[in-house]
């Protein structure tokens, strides 16, 4: 795994960005929701096209950690082989971006805003073929 954690020496971060993404995928893999979401805010916002797939209505945007549970819950349900493995680590002002590969190998990023040490925004990207 390839951990970016300096961007000169103006990079600082609330939360251990390594740590981070090495509990994430422990709780992911786990299948191990409330320990996923206990890192987030109360009033998260995650946009993904997955819950504008699962949820319609919500056009890719979740809203607060209980609608949270329920998009990722159903995805836990729809994705039985769901497996995260975490293949880079970026870490900026406020931020981790936790590059990593699914049960299908393909590969996304998870981009996270933090304030303090929870998780105020995030979005779910996937890469997508030139």
């Amino acid at each position: 795994m390839a951990v970016n954690t300096r961007n000169g020496d103006a990079m600082t971060n609330a939360v251990d960005a390594t740590e981070f993404s090495r509990r994430w995928a422990e709780a992911w893999n786990s299948r191990d929701l409330e320990a996923v979401l206990a890192h987030f805010h109360d009033e998260v916002v995650f946009s993904s096209p997955l819950a504008a797939q699962f949820f319609p209505e919500t056009g890719g945007v979740i809203r607060g950690k209980d609608a949270l549970r329920t998009y990722w819950g159903e995805g836990l349900k729809r994705l039985p082989d769901l497996h995260f493995t975490v293949e880079a680590v970026y870490a900026g002002v406020g931020t981790v971006v936790i590059n990593f590969r699914n049960q299908r190998g393909g590969l996304a990023n998870e981009v996270l805003v933090f304030d303090g040490d929870l998780v105020r925004e995030g979005h779910g990207t996937y890469l997508q073929e030139a």
